[in-house]
């Protein structure tokens, strides 16, 4: 999405578990590679209320946190899963394949348009769909198989990549028609990014979600610092439609992956399945209300989206009015976020596990917020790249603990639909924070309208902090199971 993820790609991919296993898991249905994800058969009620207990609490129905494991090997403890590394691979090709598109995208917009405010409005178009399609896409996680959504979305998605190629191959050169294609895959996006973030929760055993997450988190960002610098090549030396191309090709990556992967189905009581799209989606707003830590959660990933992320789309902007560099400096800069959060991963799933998530997000906060005023400071290119790693290490740590806290604090029966909840926060902060700062950076320049936002972000930190007393302890509570 995402993961988010908070760019979003396509979903966040989530990590996944061994094949042809269940772990031990009461309640649940295995389907073979490539089924159907028809509806498992009834179970009495007791034994299904057993089976989303024994789910949540993992194969060791762990009464509470396992320590972490030392060493190299324990940093990666979640790839001990067979499916998990399938998937994990699969993902990292698609994601870079997403990347490469993403800063095709903004570059040939600033080079028909040489607007700012252009690029801003791209922005907004990518991402507000899922206020449309989010809900739906929550609704749907909670009610079918969350692996069939994902291969249905990923191959729509891999259409509408396809049809971006098309269009620019043909020789159409229009800013609206490239956006109005960006526009219909966020509005698959916002059908797909549920199910993928809710899925992991199926996938690892509870003990191993931060360690999943954070991995799953450093595929992503491994795919920020891939994606961009093989886009800057690729534009450098075959041109934008081979970058196009390259995306669409790149989704076949994970639909091959998802159908080698064997995962349990979790049955659901007939009830569940019947809440409406509307009625859903009021009920996670009032869910989350009475989580404090999801509250907070959700707010720190609203001013993530709206005044940390939108400097990322005016990084061609800065390759050219600020450093004056071409279109292979563009992917190192475009790429620098991403290769950030693979430096910043072991530190994270090493140093950082031993944190609490509040004390971990505190200090991600403050250094992201810090590298971001910094990035719109730096007067030359060599400083602005390494502020600009910096944001990836603290965007990683930010965004990893968030999507945690989140699995972890909400029940099995209400994820798909809080998690929907919590990327729409992200996906509105993201258009709406990318328009503005498009058309501020327009008024008064990029680099002051970064250190804006970027002065906003640590405002909203220091508020959580000391207003009114430490909000953010609130992710440090793992809440019993609201039935």
């Amino acid at each position: 999405m995402p993961e988010q993820e908070p760019v979003l790609p396509r979903g966040g991919r989530a990590p996944v578990p061994g094949a042809g296993r269940t772990d031990g898991r009461p309640g649940v249905e295995a389907d073979a590679p490539g089924s159907s994800g028809a509806p498992a058969a009834a179970i009495p009620d007791d034994a299904l209320a057993a089976s989303f207990e024994a789910l949540e609490e993992g194969p060791s129905s762990l009464a509470g946190p396992t320590p972490v494991r030392p060493g190299f090997r324990g940093a990666l403890v979640a790839f001990e899963s067979r499916n998990f590394t399938l998937f994990w691979f699969g993902a990292l090709v698609s994601n870079t394949g997403n990347w490469v598109q993403n800063v095709t995208v903004q570059f040939v917009i600033y080079q028909i348009t040489g607007s700012a405010a252009w690029l801003g409005l791209a922005a907004f178009l990518q991402f507000i769909p899922f206020v449309v399609t989010g809900p739906i896409g929550g609704a749907l996680a909670d009610r079918y198989h969350r692996r069939s959504i994902l291969i249905v979305t990923q191959a729509a998605q891999a259409v509408a990549a396809l049809a971006l190629w098309v269009v620019w191959s043909a020789g159409v050169r229009s800013p609206l028609v490239i956006i109005a294609i960006v526009f219909v895959n966020g509005l698959i996006a916002g059908l797909n990014i549920p199910a993928w973030q809710a899925f992991v929760s199926e996938l690892v055993p509870r003990r191993d979600l931060l360690n999943a997450v954070t991995l799953n988190s450093a595929q992503f960002n491994a795919s920020r610092f891939f994606g961009p610098l093989v886009g800057g090549m690729v534009l450098a030396l075959l041109g934008a439609g081979w970058a196009f191309l390259l995306n669409a090709l790149s989704f076949a990556a994970v639909i091959v992956a998802l159908a080698l992967i064997s995962v349990p189905r979790l049955v659901k009581a007939t009830g569940a399945d019947r809440t409406g799209v509307i009625s859903g989606f009021t009920e996670s707003l009032r869910y989350s209300r009475r989580r404090p830590g999801i509250a907070v959660c959700l707010v720190v990933v609203a001013a993530l989206g709206g005044l940390g992320s939108p400097m990322n789309q005016l990084i061609a902007v800065f390759a050219d009015q600020v450093y004056g560099v071409g279109d292979f400096a563009y992917g190192v800069l475009g790429a620098a976020g991403g290769l950030g959060a693979i430096f910043g991963t072991p530190l994270i799933v090493g140093r950082g596990s031993r944190l609490s998530r509040s004390r971990l997000v505190g200090i991600a906060m403050v250094v992201y917020g810090g590298a971001v005023v910094a990035f719109g400071l730096a007067p030359v290119y060599a400083l602005g790249v390494a502020m600009l790693l910096i944001t990836g290490a603290g965007y990683l740590a930010i965004a990893s603990t968030l999507n945690t806290t989140v699995q972890l604090q909400v029940d099995e029966l209400m994820r798909g639909k809080v998690l929907a909840l919590y990327v729409m926060v992200l996906t509105i902060a993201l258009p709406i924070g990318g328009l503005a700062q498009g058309l501020l950076a327009q008024l008064i320049g990029p680099q002051a309208a970064v250190v804006l936002f970027g002065s906003g972000f640590l405002a909203v930190w220091a508020w959580l902090r000391f207003g009114g007393g430490d909000h953010l302890a609130a992710m440090d509570a793992d809440p019993p199971l609201v039935r």
